[in-house]
């Protein structure tokens, strides 16, 4: 006799069909995204099991990839879903979005573009507004520290060489590389972009400070200045 799953607890499945013990037999790639959003919700509804609700969860929000930019307020208001169970989904997707994105610790070695795109893809691509960042390097291209310089839209008035080089000559960096996130997602650099790279390139050279870089991070991919070849007066034209 086949079990009618729907409105009955997880608790009354045959232990080869629940979540939990799935994954501890079969690993948690055996797992559907409801699955594992049940193993997270622990339970679920008097009418739905907690693989329902997740199902219901990934409707509501797109898909698993949904939850990178749903709020709390917005889970809350899926039935079954209160502030612990949506503070449990949102710790969960903040932990998976740190371990695939490797920190850059003091004494990284930068060798290129991708190096730099593996550290902060993660981080950047799903952000709703624009940050502008500087990591700033020693003078074997290792890494002293990052920092945000702003956060918001990205316009000339906001990112000044002032504010972008005072954290690099208090570090005696030299040599720095910028980085900025399109929300959008298209990492293709606007006519702004390119005049700003092209001022703080100016501005870095009077310093004694070379710009290595300027990465724009879109969804799954970027642009790098210097791998086009952007940073020695190309960037404007």
């Amino acid at each position: 006799m086949t079990l009618k799953k729907s409105g009955r607890g997880i608790g009354e499945w045959p232990e080869t069909e629940r979540p939990r013990e799935r994954l501890l037999s079969e690993g948690a790639t055996s797992l559907s995204d409801a699955q594992l959003l049940a193993i997270l919700l622990r339970v679920g509804r008097q009418d739905a099991s907690a693989v329902k609700v997740g199902m219901e969860v990934l409707a509501r929000v797109g898909g698993i990839y949904g939850l990178l930019h749903c709020s709390v307020e917005e889970l809350c208001a899926i039935p079954g879903v209160g502030p612990a169970k949506a503070a449990q989904l949102k710790a969960a997707v903040e932990v998976g979005k740190r371990a695939v994105s490797a920190p850059l610790t003091t004494g990284t070695r930068i060798n290129s573009s991708a190096d730099l795109f593996k550290h902060y893809h993660a981080s950047l691509r799903d952000l709703r507004h624009e940050i502008f960042a500087v990591v700033l390097l020693d003078a074997k291209n290792q890494v002293i520290r990052d920092v945000t310089i702003s956060e918001g839209s990205l316009t000339l008035s906001i990112v000044h060489p002032r504010e972008v080089f005072i954290p690099a000559m208090r570090a005696s960096a030299a040599g720095v590389i910028f980085l900025h996130n399109h929300p959008s997602g298209d990492p293709t650099p606007s006519q702004e972009d390119r005049v700003l790279t092209a001022r703080l390139v100016s501005a870095g050279a009077l310093l004694g400070i070379q710009v290595l870089d300027h990465l724009i991070v879109g969804d799954g991919r970027y642009v790098s200045f210097a791998d086009q070849g952007w940073l020695c007066g190309e960037a404007t034209r």
